[in-house]
C-alpha cells in the first residue's frame, strides 16, 4: 500500500481538526466530517475535502479516524457512514470511548468487515496541533502498515498494547492515564482555591515546592491558566474531562475498585460544567470551589 492515503476523519472538534490537518499536511487526502460543519470548514484551506454526511466523507477512503465526544456517537456515526464503507477498510478509532464501549464498536466492526483498531490518543491541542501526541493502539499486526502512515502523522509516538482492538487494552491504557491527569487538574484546583481562602499568596506554594519532589509542570501549566485567565480556548474542556471522569469511575466499578477521588473529581467536573464553564480548559473545575461557579 501507498504511504499516501485517503483519510475519512469523523470529527473535527479539538483534537480532530488538529489531527485532519497535520493528514492533510503529511500529502494524505482527507474527507472531513462533523455533526456542525462550520467547526469543519477551515479544514478546506488545508485541502480536506468537507463532505455533508458521514457516508460521503468515508467514500473511497483507505482509513476511517473516529475521534468523536464518546461511545455512542462513535456508533451512531459509523451506522450513518454505513452504506459507503468498504469491507477490509482500516477503521482508528481514537474517541475516549470507555471500556464497555470499545466492545460495541468492535461488534459494528466485524459485522461490516472493517479491520478495527482501538487508538486512543494521549495529549491536548497543543501537541495534538504539531502532531506530538502519543498514540495508544491495540490491533491486528497484519493490519498495521495501513494505518501506521496515519500515526505518524498525528503521534510523536505509538504504543501498541496489543492483537486483539475489541479486548480494548488501548482505551483501558488511556483511562489509566486519564485518571491521572484529571486528578492533578482537580487537585491543582483545589490548591488555588484554598490559598485564596486562606489569604496565601500561590507563589508561596509555588516557591516552597520549587525543584522537589512535589513540583510538577502540569501543576504549573494549569495553575497559571487560572491565575492568569487564559482558559479558552480550551486544551481538554471541562465537559470532556467530566465524560472521562465517568468512565473512569465506571470502569473501576465494573471490576470491584472504588475510586474515590476520581468520583469526587467527576462530580466536581460536572459542577464545574453545569456552572457554565463547559467549554472553558479543564482547569476551570477550580470554580466548583465557589458557590455559583464564580470567586467570591
Amino acid at each position: 500500500m501507498t504511504d499516501k492515503l485517503t483519510v475519512s476523519v469523523l470529527g473535527t472538534g479539538i483534537m480532530g481538526a488538529a489531527m485532519a490537518r497535520n493528514l492533510a499536511r503529511a500529502g494524505h487526502a482527507v474527507r472531513a466530517w462533523n455533526r456542525s460543519r462550520d467547526k469543519a470548514e477551515p479544514l478546506a484551506a488545508d485541502g480536506a475535502h468537507i463532505a455533508d454526511t458521514p457516508a460521503e466523507a468515508v467514500e473511497g477512503a483507505d482509513v476511517v479516524l473516529t475521534i468523536l465526544y464518546d461511545g455512542p456517537a462513535a456508533l451512531d456515526v459509523m451506522r450513518q457512514a454505513a452504506p459507503a464503507l468498504r469491507p477490509g477498510t482500516a477503521w482508528v478509532q481514537s474517541t475516549t470511548a470507555g471500556i464497555e464501549a470499545i466492545g460495541e464498536l468492535a461488534g459494528f466492526a466485524r459485522e461490516n468487515g472493517l479491520v478495527f483498531f482501538d487508538a486512543p490518543v494521549l495529549g491536548t491541542r497543543q501537541p495534538a496541533e504539531a502532531g506530538q501526541l502519543l498514540v495508544l493502539a491495540a490491533g491486528p499486526s497484519q493490519g498495521r502498515d495501513a494505518v501506521t502512515p496515519v500515526f505518524e502523522a498525528v503521534g510523536a509516538r505509538t504504543v501498541w498494547t496489543g492483537e486483539d482492538a475489541a479486548a480494548g487494552s488501548a482505551t483501558r491504557l488511556k483511562l489509566v492515564a486519564n485518571s491521572w491527569v484529571v486528578a492533578t487538574n482537580n487537585a491543582a484546583g483545589e490548591v488555588l482555591a484554598l490559598s485564596k481562602a486562606l489569604g496565601v499568596d500561590p507563589q508561596s506554594f509555588f516557591d516552597a515546592i520549587a525543584g522537589g519532589p512535589l513540583d510538577m509542570g502540569y501543576l504549573r501549566a494549569k495553575a497559571g491558566l487560572i491565575l492568569e485567565g487564559r482558559l479558552t480556548p480550551a486544551a481538554f474542556a471541562v465537559s470532556t474531562a467530566a465524560k472521562d471522569a465517568r468512565l473512569i469511575v465506571e470502569a473501576a466499578e465494573r471490576y470491584g475498585v472504588r475510586l474515590d477521588i476520581a468520583a469526587a473529581g467527576a462530580e466536581r467536573l460536572a459542577r464545574a460544567a453545569a456552572q457554565g464553564h463547559a467549554d472553558e480548559d479543564m482547569a476551570a473545575a477550580y470554580f466548583a470551589s465557589f458557590d455559583e461557579g464564580r470567586e467570591p
